[in-house]
């Protein structure tokens, strides 16, 4: 079954050949979301109980790093042996890395599981873009990566209800232990659906870029991802952090990036640097917000919430609109960064006492479908526009360049709020950084037409 079998009309994602594999894969991308969400409620408590405050960012970090470096060693061994062996091999790695975190006595096997859960995460999530290449029709694409990005929802909206009440009554370690549990009849679903959908061999390609020398510089932008982390959030040494990962990233990046990636060159480039650009504009424009309505506009830290579950549920309705038929491509790629610095413009407006903060929940539900409508649609671009048997690398180098600009992104606006505090003006300075960068989308959008 390959990326050109004739569809039938009646067929859909979840047709009876393609059920299992769906909700296999759903499933799978549903407990990611879930521990992704579930982690950072756990971790004051992990932290406290191991005694290991010290090294509380490096159980997020190391998790980070790990995944880049899986990401890209998923993304060329599913291009070169089929996207099957790293499937698996990455949610085996995911699985133990949970149970390792939900065991580990000291602070320092906490991090070495999360570490092996980030890795497993990195390498099976970019493998499930080569397995949709490869068994799926073009014309399902969308609707796939749709619900790929709909599974992310219902996590957002309960994840740390669920976390909190898991920790209160079973303990931390359940928030890890438990997830294995389920991971169990997600890998049987997705193993009926590849015993009746096979992946098949991927199509030899002539040129076969050094996994090694990759999985290095990999490795030395995760170094720079983490610098920017702790420089962000750091005082004092903040600023020589930030400049020292803004160098290793300026140095290396660009080695796991298609050649002009970074300024947008017409085709495969401009649709992975829009990815990032508008998953950096989103994650920077939310970092502080719910502080911000707590703070400055009094609100609860549930209904702060709240505005970023209005935001989820936007997100998931902007993706199945573009997962039921096709647009003009152009048109939603252009929309979609002009709603995300729409919606950080409506949210800033609420630092102002005298403006409602219902428009926060405006705010969140315009940028909401406009990262909704945007994410879907570039996914289903790397796919068309890579050649035969490098889906994994660009899918790899779309993961990478995502993770790295939404790292520098928060850093910055980070280090912005650590070095002037929390007040109205600088919170303003925030969102207007991060609008003007979303507005930048809007100018990239039309250059993946090469």
């Amino acid at each position: 079954m390959t990326a050109t079998t004739v569809l039938a009309p009646s067929e859909g994602i979840f047709a009876q050949r393609y059920r299992a594999l769906t909700v296999g894969m759903v499933a799978l991308i549903v407990l990611v979301a879930f521990e992704a969400l579930a982690v950072a409620t756990a971790m004051p408590v992990v932290g406290r109980e191991l005694d290991g405050l010290a090294l509380y960012a490096l159980a997020f970090s190391g998790s980070l790093a790990a995944a880049m470096v899986a990401t890209v060693l998923g993304g060329r061994w599913a291009d070169l042996r089929g996207p099957v062996a790293p499937l698996w091999a990455g949610v085996g790695a995911f699985a133990v890395g949970l149970v390792i975190a939900g065991v580990a006595p000291t602070m320092d096997l906490f991090i070495l599981g999360r570490f092996v859960q980030g890795f497993g995460g990195g390498i099976f999530q970019v493998s499930m873009y080569v397995l949709v290449s490869r068994i799926y029709p073009a014309a399902m694409h969308p609707k796939v990566f749709s619900v790929f990005a709909g599974a992310w929802v219902v996590p957002s909206m309960v994840g740390p209800a669920i976390t909190g009440i898991v920790v209160e009554q079973l303990g931390w370690r359940w928030v890890f232990l438990g997830v294995p549990l389920l991971v169990a009849p997600a890998a049987l679903l997705l193993w009926r659906g590849l015993s009746t959908t096979p992946a098949g061999d991927g199509p030899e390609v002539g040129e076969r870029t050094s996994i090694m020398r990759r999985l290095g510089w990999a490795a030395l932008t995760a170094v720079g991802a983490a610098l920017m982390q702790y420089g962000g959030a750091a005082r004092g040494a903040g600023l020589i952090l930030l400049a020292a990962g803004l160098l290793v990233l300026v140095l290396t990046l660009p080695r796991l990036l298609p050649p002009g990636t970074l300024r947008a060159a017409r085709g495969l480039p401009s649709v992975i640097a829009l990815r990032g650009i508008a998953a950096g504009t989103v994650f920077g424009g939310e970092v502080f917000l719910p502080l911000m309505l707590t703070g400055e506009r009094g609100l609860s830290p549930a209904q702060a919430g709240m505005v970023l579950t209005g935001g989820a549920l936007a997100w998931s309705f902007g993706s199945w609109v573009v997962g039921r038929k096709r647009y003009d491509r152009v048109l939603i790629l252009r929309t979609g960064p002009a709603l995300i610095a729409t919606g950080i413009v409506l949210m800033a407006l609420t630092v102002f006492a005298d403006v409602p903060v219902a428009l926060a929940f405006v705010g969140e539900a315009v940028l909401g479908f406009g990262i909704g409508i945007v994410y879907p649609t570039l996914s289903v671009l790397v796919l068309e526009l890579s050649r035969p048997g490098e889906e994994g690398e660009n899918s790899a180098s779309m993961g990478i360049g995502e993770s790295v600009f939404t790292v520098v992104t928060v850093a910055v606006v980070g280090a912005i709020v650590a070095a002037f505090g929390t007040a109205g003006p600088v919170y303003l300075v925030c969102f207007a950084l991060t609008a003007l960068m979303a507005s930048t989308g809007v100018l990239v959008a039309g250059r993946f037409r090469d």
